[in-house]
Formats: structure tokens, C-alpha cells, sequence
């Protein structure tokens, strides 16, 4: 039976009907709907973990135990996981294990473009790369033949449009996989350094029997040509496009490359060519192996993803001429006006950086939906790296702080912040803000830390986690109480404030920053998206009460507009009717929309 399936839809399948046993991870676009695909299907036990480390040692210890497992994550999740992953390799496994990583080519919904191809060339782990939605099916399954085959982890790795891509995908029935038996080896699985020193001649070795092993993964479209093009996954699609002529060896498995087939190929053509994205990994390999006429980055950017157009223009030298707009309506997509993110109408984040942009604090932030607190009309969050940073951060920048202090440097010139807060969402904080916290408190910090609680994992489309009291599959379970886990680490200053009491919170901001001891303030708010959530009829302005001084523009919420007279609007298709709005205004003229459209 056919299905038209995201490439993230078809991996869950190929994994769900090659028997997978076991399914951790933690969200991130563009990787998350694996997970939550497989989560629908029987036989299969799902969770969504605190972070990646902890899916990626949850997955390595069902494979140990003879179980089929899979761990899922973006690119900078890998980041995370990293630390099980490079030791997984030397140990190696018993039932199939296989990390599914989707890179984000462009940074569609990320902090970074590293690409995830070198962590396999370190990690000495074989990385297999689909170019469709059947491939991703396909190349699911073979993985977790591959693993248990060869004894190692495998990296399946996509990209964005992989990933969020449909094509039509023949599926079939799941094959029950009998669980290995587990048979003690402390020589194989316990990775002290005399056990270690072993298993890495054996990767070594692995390493040389997989390069002939990816000679099997090519796949070459028409052979004999001038003009020889190498590449992989969703490149693939863009270069069958574009080189319609062209001889093309596409490769399935990127790590190791399979020397042998790319020399013989790169010996039948005259003009060799690799199109990949990103950083020139399979580029710099052709020449280690000794085929110096290569070329690659000489024409295509190593910056963001690519593109029929962009590889058309690099390569030619000149734009395909575009397609003439729609008569009905003369207009070009470059017509189209810009829509800015922000947060959304009703969000519980708006009132914690209205009021951080008031009192002029320094903010360290975080990953999450409220990483737009940077953006206009707060511009209230100074720095953001990678998940859990935050906590960190503010501590280094109080430390530093202190020495200068006590050295009688005095601040920097302009300095002239009031105070250092951070800024972490509540599915973060548990991700990996907790040891930050400790950290703190350890090393007798006097940080303030402020959690966004808005009852879920937000920023990936609502995921339970440790902290909502559901596991993946709704089922009740055990939640983290932020109160007594902060007490718990030693913070004896935690309150709870509703980000919506403008004066209240206020209040609590100001109180804890003198505090000169470590505090969390927890914002306590559900997402205005929820289902649960509902705030009733949307506000509306009377326009005769209106005295146009902009104090309601300043919360930046989308649904709030001026008209040309300068009177303020509320748009209702947008409104949620949270009222968040209505202690901005000192004159009554924003309020609760009644029948008739009269304001309460």
C-alpha cells in the first residue's frame, strides 16, 4: 500500500516495521515528528526524555540489552548526545541501534548550521543519508541490519527538506524482531581504559570492512558523460534537476565514503563536480584520496542550504529567467509584505519582557520560544547560545563582575545595566538548566533565574515533559515540582508570579535582584495556544476614550494596530482576549468585548 509520508513520517514507519523495540529522544525541529509518528504506533515503547543524553544512554542501553533502538534529535541535539555516542562506537551494540539527526541547512529553526557528517568521521560511526521520503523508509530499515551486521551504532542523518518533504512511500506490515539475549561481556561493554585500548583497533577495522561495505550504497545515473557530479542526499534531487546530462554517482552512505567507487567514477568523467550543503566533507575527501581536479566550493556556498536556482546560477553564471507573476493579481512574491516573528497573541512570555525592557536589566537567555524577547519592541535579552546556557552565563557575568569589583576597575564604559537576570523555559530547565542552578548555588552565586512556565514544551509544538504530569502517549505520570526541586538544590528564595500581574511581577524582579543571594523567580503562565486555555470574547478600544499615547503598542503583541488617525485597534481574527492589554491603558479605553461590540 502506497502512503504519501514526510521524510519524518517515513523513517518512523521504516523503524516501527523493521521491529524497533525501543524509541527515545527529545524534541527539535526539523526532527520531532519521528518521534511523535512512532508514539502513535503499537508495539513500540516511546518517551520523550529530559534531554538528548539521557534518550541517547536510553536507547544505547536497549540495544545492549538485545533490544532494536532508536534515538532522535536535530543537529545541535548531537551536541548534546555526543558524550554516549563517541563511546557507544568503541562498545558497540547487540539488538540494532540507530540516532536519527536532522540537520537544519539555513538555520530554518536554529541557533547554528554545523554539519552533523563530521561527528560520524570522529566518532568513527557509519552515517547513511536518504535523498527522499522512500529512501528514508528504506535506509531506516537497512540500519538497523547494518548495526547489528557490523556491531556499531548507525547515524541516519537528514536535513530539513528531507525531513519535511512528502513523496510516495510502498509500506508494508512490522516484522516482529525477537529480542537478543543479553550475555554479560565486561571486555565489551565496560569502557575503561584497558578495555577501550581493544575496542579501538576494532573500530579501526570496522572502519576499513564498512568503506567496502559503502561501495554497495551508490547508486550512478547516467554513466559516461563530460560532466561527473557527486553527492548525496536531498542534493541529489536538486542536481537530477539541474544536470539532466550529467553522470552522477549519488552516495548513500557518507561515512565512511566509499574510496574505490569514487575513483573509478571520477576516472570516467572529464569535469568532476561535488554538490553538497554546507562544509566541503565530501569535497576535501576526493582530494585526500588523490584526485586533485575536483571542485565544489569553488562554485556552491558553503553558507545555508542550496537549490536548484542557487546550483543553476553558481555553476551557469546566469538566472533562469523567472516565471511570470499571476495575471488576476500582478503581484510577485517580493510584493508581499513582511511578517516579522514574534510571539504570539496572548503569550504568557510578553509580560516578563515588557517588563525586564523597563527596568533595563541585562538578560542572558535561552533556547525556546522566548528567544524573541531579543526582538522588537523589548530588545530585552542580551545574549543566547545553546540550551541551558543561560543559568551559566549570568553566574560567569556576576563572577566577573565581583573581580573587576574588587580590583577597583569599575564597570566598562556605558555599562550602565541595573542588574543580570536569566532566562530559561521550563522544559529547558529541566533539559539542562538543573546543574546550572547547582552551580550557583555552589559556588555561592547571587544569580537570578527566572523560569517561563507555560505548562509544555512550546517552541516544538506543544511536547509534554518532565514538568506537565503526561508522558508522550498522554498517560498520567509523576511531574517535577519547580518549587521544591530549586528548594531542593539549595535556592531558599523561589517564588511563583503570574507574568500578567504587571505591578506584581514588577515587584519581584526588583526584590530578588538585590537579594545577594541566589533566587528563582518562576513565571507562571499556560501557553495561550493550549487547548485548555481560553480567555473568552476578544478586547476592543473605544475610540472616544483613546488618547493615541502608544502605551498599548509598546507590548508588541500582533493583534494591537494603529488606524491612520493613530487610534489604537484590536484585531479580533487575532485577539485572544487575554486582557494583558488593558492595565497598559491608564484612560479605560481598552476592555472586554461584550455583545454589540461594547467595551466593559
Amino acid at each position: 500500500m502506497k502512503e504519501l509520508l514526510l521524510g519524518n513520517e517515513a523513517v518512523a514507519r521504516g523503524a516501527w516495521e523493521a521491529g524497533v523495540h525501543v524509541v527515545s529522544s527529545y524534541p527539535g525541529t526539523p526532527s520531532t515528528e519521528i518521534t511523535e509518528t512512532l508514539s502513535k504506533l503499537s508495539s513500540v515503547y516511546c518517551e520523550w526524555s529530559p534531554n538528548e543524553k539521557v534518550s541517547a544512554e536510553v536507547a544505547i542501553g536497549a540495544a545492549i540489552g538485545g533490544g532494536r533502538a532508536m534515538c532522535c534529535m536535530k543537529h545541535v541535539g548531537l551536541n548534546v548526545a555526543a558524550d554516549p555516542l563517541f563511546t557507544a562506537s568503541y562498545a558497540g551494540v547487540n539488538g540494532g541501534l540507530v540516532f536519527a539527526v536532522a540537520d537544519d541547512p539555513g538555520l530554518f529553526s536554529s541557533q547554528n548550521d554545523q554539519d552533523s557528517r563530521f561527528y560520524a568521521l570522529s566518532a568513527h560511526v557509519p552515517m547513511i543519508e536518504p535523498s527522499d521520503s522512500t529512501e528514508c523508509f528504506e535506509f531506516t530499515k537497512k540500519a538497523f541490519e547494518l548495526s547489528e551486521k557490523y556491531d556499531t551504532p548507525v547515524i541516519l542523518r537528514l536535513t530539513t527538506r528531507v525531513s519535511h518533504s512528502r513523496s510516495p512511500v510502498e509500506v508494508g506490515e512490522r516484522k516482529a524482531v525477537p529480542k537478543k539475549p543479553y550475555v554479560k561481556d565486561i571486555q565489551k561493554y565496560v569502557m575503561m581504559p584497558g578495555m577501550a585500548k581493544k575496542r579501538q583497533a576494532i573500530v579501526k577495522e570496522r572502519d576499513r570492512i564498512m568503506s567496502e561495505e559503502a561501495d554497495k550504497w551508490i547508486k550512478l545515473d547516467n554513466p559516461g558523460r563530460k560532466l561527473g557530479i557527486i553527492t548525496s542526499g536531498i542534493c541529489y534531487q536538486y542536481v537530477r534537476e539541474v544536470f539532466p546530462d550529467a553522470s552522477v554517482l549519488k552516495l548513500g552512505m557518507i561515512y565512511p565514503l566509499p574510496e574505490k567507487a569514487i575513483k573509478e567514477f571520477a576516472a570516467s568523467v572529464e569535469e568532476l563536480l561535488v554538490v553538497e550543503e554546507l562544509e566541503p566533507y565530501i569535497e576535501d575527501f576526493v582530494r585526500q584520496i588523490g584526485i586533485p581536479y575536483v571542485e565544489g566550493k569553488k562554485y556552491f556556498t558553503p553558507l545555508g542550504e542550496l537549490g536548484t536556482e542557487k546550483i543553476r546560477q553558481a555553476y551557469y553564471g546566469a538566472k533562469t529567467p523567472a516565471a511570470a507573476p499571476a495575471e488576476s493579481s500582478g503581484l510577485t512574491v517580493s510584493d508581499a509584505p513582511m511578517r516579522p516573528p514574534t510571539l504570539c497573541p496572548g503569550c504568557p512570555h510578553r509580560g516578563v519582557f515588557y517588563t525586564l525592557s523597563q527596568l533595563k536589566l541585562r538578560v542572558t537567555g535561552d533556547i525556546g520560544c522566548y528567544t524573541l524577547g531579543a526582538a522588537a519592541p523589548y530588545k530585552s535579552m542580551d545574549a543566547c547560545i545553546c540550551m541551558g546556557a543561560s543559568i551559566g552565563m549570568s553566574h560567569g557575568m556576576e563572577k566577573a563582575e565581583a573581580v573587576a569589583a574588587s580590583e577597583a576597575l569599575g564597570d566598562a564604559e556605558g555599562d550602565n545595566i541595573r542588574g543580570t537576570v536569566a532566562v530559561i523555559g521550563d522544559s529547558t530547565f529541566v533539559h539542562s538548566g538543573i546543574t546550572g542552578l547547582v552551580n550557583i548555588v555552589y559556588n555561592k552565586g547571587a544569580s537570578t533565574v527566572i523560569i517561563l512556565d507555560n505548562s509544555i514544551t512550546g517552541m516544538t509544538g506543544h511536547q509534554q515533559n518532565p514538568t506537565t504530569g503526561k508522558t508522550i502517549r498522554m498517560e498520567d505520570t509523576y511531574p517535577i515540582d519547580l518549587t521544591q526541586l530549586c528548594k531542593a538544590v539549595g535556592v531558599r528564595r523561589v517564588r511563583v508570579e503570574d507574568p500578567f500581574d504587571l505591578k506584581g511581577f514588577r515587584a519581584a524582579v526588583l526584590e530578588e535582584i538585590e537579594a545577594g543571594e541566589p533566587s528563582v523567580i518562576i513565571a507562571r503562565r499556560p501557553c495561550a495556544l493550549l487547548k485548555g486555555v481560553n480567555y473568552g470574547r476578544p478586547v476592543t478600544v473605544d475610540a472616544d476614550k483613546c488618547r493615541r499615547c502608544g502605551a498599548c503598542m509598546r507590548l508588541g503583541c500582533p493583534a494591537i494596530l494603529k488606524t491612520d488617525a493613530g487610534v489604537a485597534k484590536i484585531d479580533r481574527s487575532l485577539c485572544v482576549g487575554c486582557e494583558f492589554c488593558v492595565q497598559m491603558c491608564r484612560f479605560g479605553a481598552i476592555g472586554k468585548e461584550q455583545e454589540g461590540g461594547c467595551v466593559k
